[in-house]
Formats: C-alpha cells, sequence, structure tokens
C-alpha cells in the first residue's frame, strides 16, 4: 500500500507565495510520475502540475509562468511552489503518485493524497 501526504497549505494574500510538499510512503519500487491536482468549490479537479521521474513537467495555462513543480526521487517527494497567487487559486490541493509497488509481484499503482486547502485572499 503507497501513502500519500501533503502539506503546506494555509490562507495567504494575493500576491502571496506558498510551498505545497507531498510526501509518499509505504512499499514502493518505483514513482513514474507525481502531480498536483485541486479542486475549487462547485468545479472539477483539473489538473495543476505534473513531473515525470526524468524530470519533465507539465503545467496547467493558468499557472504557467506562476507555479513551480520539482520532486526529490531519492525521497518519493513532490514539492510546489506557488507564486503570485490569485483568489481564483482557491481549491483543495490534492498529490498524485504513480508507480510500482515493492513487492513480490510488480504492481502499478495510482495514490491520492486527503489533500490541502489553500485559500487566497483578495
Amino acid at each position: 500500500q503507497v501513502h500519500v501526504v501533503e502539506s503546506g497549505g494555509g490562507l495567504v494574500q494575493a500576491g502571496g507565495p506558498l510551498r505545497l510538499s507531498c510526501a509518499t510512503s509505504g512499499s514502493i519500487f518505483s514513482i513514474n510520475a507525481m502531480g498536483w491536482y485541486r479542486q475549487a468549490p462547485g468545479k472539477q479537479r483539473e489538473m495543476v502540475a505534473r513531473i515525470t521521474s526524468g524530470g519533465n513537467t507539465n503545467y496547467a495555462d493558468s499557472v504557467k509562468g506562476r507555479f513551480t513543480i520539482s520532486r526529490d526521487n531519492g525521497k518519493n517527494t513532490v514539492y510546489l511552489q506557488t507564486n503570485s497567487l490569485k483568489p481564483e487559486d482557491t481549491a483543495v490541493y490534492y498529490c498524485n503518485a504513480d508507480g510500482y509497488t515493492n513487492t513480490a509481484i510488480l504492481r502499478p499503482f495510482s495514490s491520492w493524497g486527503q489533500g490541502t486547502q489553500v485559500t487566497v485572499s483578495s
């Protein structure tokens, strides 16, 4: 079983920064990709940023130039540096990890965290 835990959310004024962290633990053989998603009230969950084990990244158009995703492969941890936050960035931010479990037979997994609330005041 693979556990994913987000941290770093909170209340911030518009224009401010916030750094989110996502740690994984459990029977992990390898992680192929990790990503951040968000869901605002009344809206569908959307991809914010994603990074592969090789360091390839992609971002939602709405956050390009403001958010930066990075990862520490040795710690199976991913970060999201958010800058120039806007009220429309307010949402619950979820972390996702895809990979293979470290069991007798490698099995693919895709695990989600419980989410961390980010609230941007105007």
